[in-house]
């Protein structure tokens, strides 16, 4: 749900256009970038759990507070 907001918010900048949007959109690919290289570098060194399961909820709980730190910086 979190992440579909962002979605909409960021949908919102971008279609506003100039500097601002431009901003977000290499925000939003440097961010996403950033978020998969650190999961790839945790998988790689052993920083995530061995059980399936607990290693789904780490990757989730990585995902979600980037989620939740865009939603609240969008939502001001």
């Amino acid at each position: 749900m979190e992440a579909s907001t962002v979605i909409g918010l960021r949908t919102m900048v971008l279609a506003g256009g100039g500097a601002k949007a431009q901003a977000e959109a290499v925000r939003m690919t440097t961010e996403k970038m950033a978020a998969a290289a650190d999961i790839g570098l945790k998988f790689w060194t052993g920083g995530l759990p061995q059980a399936p399961d607990a290693a789904t909820r780490a990757v989730v709980k990585h995902y979600r507070a980037k989620v939740r730190a865009n939603r609240k910086r969008l939502a001001r």
